[in-house]
Parts: C-alpha cells; structure tokens; sequence
C-alpha cells in the first residue's frame, strides 16, 4: 500500500544522506563528470534541486516544466555554481517539496507530470525518492546500488516492471531475484521470452540503465540458449 507521509520522511532520510555525502566534495570534483554521460556532479545537484520545485507545481495542479528546453537551460544555468550554493539550493528545495507533501491534500487525486504522464499524487513522494537515491548513486562518489535500502530496490524493481509491462519495444521478460523470493513479469508479447537473474542491486541497475547485462548471473533467450547481451531497454 502507497503510504506517501511514510515515503515523506524516508526522501527526508535520503536526502540527508545525499547532502552528508557531498558536503565533502570541493568545487573541482563538483566539476567532474558523474555518471551521466555530459553531465557533471554539479549538473546532478541542479537537476535534484529543479526537480523538487518541479514537483511541488505537480502537486499543486501547475505544470512540472515551462517545457523541455526550458528545463533544460534551468540545468545548465545552475550546473556551475559552487559547491555552497548547489548545497544550499538541493536543502532549501527539499524542504520546499517536504513543506507541500505536509499539506493537508486529496491523495488519490491524479495528477500530471512529464511528457502527459498522469499518476496519483500518493506516488509523487516515492517518485522523488527515486530522485534523491539513484542520483546519489550517479554522483560517483561512493554511494553504490548496494547501498540503497532493501525495501527501497524492490520497490523501484517493482515500479520499472510495471512502467515496462505491455511496451512494444520490450520482449516477454521474467526478472528473477536469486537468494530470494521475488520475482516480476514484464515487457509485452512480441519476441523471444527473456530470463534474467540476479541480485536485487543488479536488477535495479539493469532496470534502471545504471549496470551492464553482463552483471546478471543468468540471462537466457527463448528459454534455451544463454543471451550475449539483455534486451535494450527504452531510456526512462
């Protein structure tokens, strides 16, 4: 069950983690690249600190972005700013996007988000969540997919199936956790069935588009034969 004031405080958690962990960089590892490919550590912290003000508009019926290219330009904007302001900026947004999840609210309202996505506001704490995590992991700065809270992974797995299922691009896929007792079914009805097995972390990370394929410790195709390589996945 969606609990967003439960989510509320584990994105306050997270996040403090997220501003402990960078508070330790200077402004040339700022500088340096992350895991993104094109942006910078500093570009990861703008998008974070844009991304939270962006959502509290979702969740006060406005639209996320003026459009793409604007949020775009926003991110570039701040991406070179000191590492201060960046710490600043990421806090005082936060805290911004904490204060309108407090606020009484209609929780199964649906609301709009990206490119005509529409969700329930109950998920829009979780969706930062996801934010706050994965680009703590894209910062490269010590904070792995292994890190991330247990109940945390097999959420996010469970959310990335489901945002898969019925895709056309994707093939029939079972994803498999090994030394444990979950598994999902995702993608649509065209194409060789898929396989794939490994630990929580891993399946994060292929799901996600943060590890290789050849992580999985099985990946089969059609059921027989071991794959060479996973099914590309369409960009989240």
């Amino acid at each position: 069950m969606i609990d967003p004031q439960r989510d509320l405080a584990s994105l306050h958690d997270a996040t403090e983690r997220l501003l402990s962990a960078t508070a330790a960089l200077d402004n040339a590892r700022l500088a340096g690249p992350s895991r993104l490919p094109g942006w910078s550590r500093g570009h990861v912290l703008a998008h974070l600190a844009r991304n939270a003000d962006a959502l509290v508009k979702v969740l006060e019926g406005r639209p996320m972005y003026e459009s793409a290219t604007a949020r775009d330009e926003d991110i570039e904007r701040d991406a070179p700013r000191p590492l201060s302001t960046q710490l600043d900026d990421v806090r005082d947004s936060a805290a911004r996007f904490r204060e309108a999840g407090a606020r009484p609210a209609d929780w199964d309202r649906t609301v709009e988000l990206r490119n005509g996505v529409t969700d329930s506001a109950s998920r829009v704490p979780f969706r930062r969540l996801v934010e706050v995590e994965l680009h703590h992991v894209d910062l490269d700065i010590g904070y792995e997919l292994e890190h991330l809270p247990a109940g945390f992974t097999a959420r996010e797995i469970t959310f990335l199936t489901e945002r898969f299922a019925g895709h056309p691009e994707v093939p029939p896929i079972h994803v498999v956790e090994v030394a444990g007792t979950s598994d999902w079914h995702t993608g649509g009805t065209r194409g060789e069935p898929v396989r794939v097995a490994g630990p929580a972390p891993v399946l994060l990370g292929w799901l996600a588009g943060r590890r290789a394929g050849a992580e999985l410790m099985e990946l089969t195709v059609g059921g027989t034969a071991p794959g060479a390589t996973p099914p590309v996945l369409p960009p989240l």
